[in-house]
């Protein structure tokens, strides 16, 4: 049985030490500012991603594309003729166009390399959701088991990610077109911090509204202790887009005092996920019971 590489892309938000933990590797999307496109890389610093959040509030908007035609080529090719197969898990197709595109290149390769096969899966999450299934993925391969195997279980399980995330507001999204304009309205009322989703098909949604900041972080940590199971033997992963330290580290704490886990994983927001999301964004992830809310469309 051949080896399966597991691939993801620039909206999983997984750092370098994880992915080279699990030996994940991930295609680039680009990041287009002033006409310039960049690779939308994860193994940015700091720094790094505290100049693109800057950007952001200094009002300019940057923009994103999905993984180009060549990046899939290029990566997919490399695992290829290493007599690997490939288990690619994309971001959702309700937020990125880079599964479909991914499916059309995987046919025209295993033209190529026909002993091969290649599992295109919509994670139906984006950042640390598809992080996560990236993750769990990573672990069936490395236990051994065919891509066919490890296809099966995570598409089996993609409706078990648990996402909860509070903004200050939902513009971003709304130009990013990641949300509805009503659900751009509902969550940029005065004082009040929406709770969004990633409903049961991929698509972002704000589906509660908080007023205060604080009380927006306390109800991410609620909904999930609702909603998570088994949480003894899981981590829970949290992201931010470049928020205070001292915010991150009373919600990592508040997180382990109500929620037993193994572990609570922090990481950065990413540059495609963060263009669309905004600075000091807040989510935190885990597996629960079957998702099955469902957005109405305006």
């Amino acid at each position: 049985m051949k080896k399966v590489k597991v691939i993801t892309d620039s909206c999983s938000d997984l750092s370098t030490e994880i992915m080279e933990k699990y030996g994940i590797d991930y295609a680039r999307m680009m990041t287009i500012q002033d006409e310039k496109e960049s690779p939308a890389l994860l193994s940015w610093s700091r720094e790094e991603a505290k100049k693109l959040y800057n950007t952001i509030r200094g009002g300019k908007r940057i923009m994103t594309t999905q993984v180009p035609v060549e990046e899939f080529i290029s990566v997919f090719r490399r695992y290829l003729s290493q007599d690997y197969d490939i288990v690619y898990i994309g971001c959702s197709t309700k937020q990125s166009g880079s599964v479909n595109t991914a499916s059309v290149i995987s046919e025209e390769l295993l033209e190529e390399f026909p002993d091969s096969k290649i599992y295109c899966i919509d994670s139906q999450n984006a950042s640390l959701g598809e992080g996560m299934l990236a993750i769990e993925a990573a672990k069936l391969a490395n236990d051994g088991y065919s891509a066919e195997e490890i296809n099966e279980r995570i598409v089996s399980i993609r409706k078990n990610v648990h996402q909860y995330v509070t903004v200050h507001t939902l513009e971003h999204l709304r130009k990013a077109g990641r949300v509805t304009a009503s659900s751009a309205f509902f969550g940029n009322l005065m004082g009040v911090k929406p709770i969004l989703i990633s409903d049961a098909e991929g698509t972002q949604t704000a589906i509660k509204k908080v007023r205060g900041r604080q009380n927006s972080l306390n109800e991410l940590i609620g909904m999930l202790k609702k909603n998570i199971t088994d949480s003894e033997n899981q981590t829970i992963f949290v992201a931010h887009a470049d928020c205070d330290d001292k915010e991150i580290s009373g919600f990592v704490e508040r997180i382990k005092e109500e929620i037993p886990c193994q572990n609570v994983y922090v990481g950065i927001i990413g540059p495609i996920i963060g263009a669309s999301i905004g600075p000091d964004a807040i989510g935190i992830w885990g597996f629960g019971e079957t998702v099955t809310h469902r957005v109405k469309e305006d």
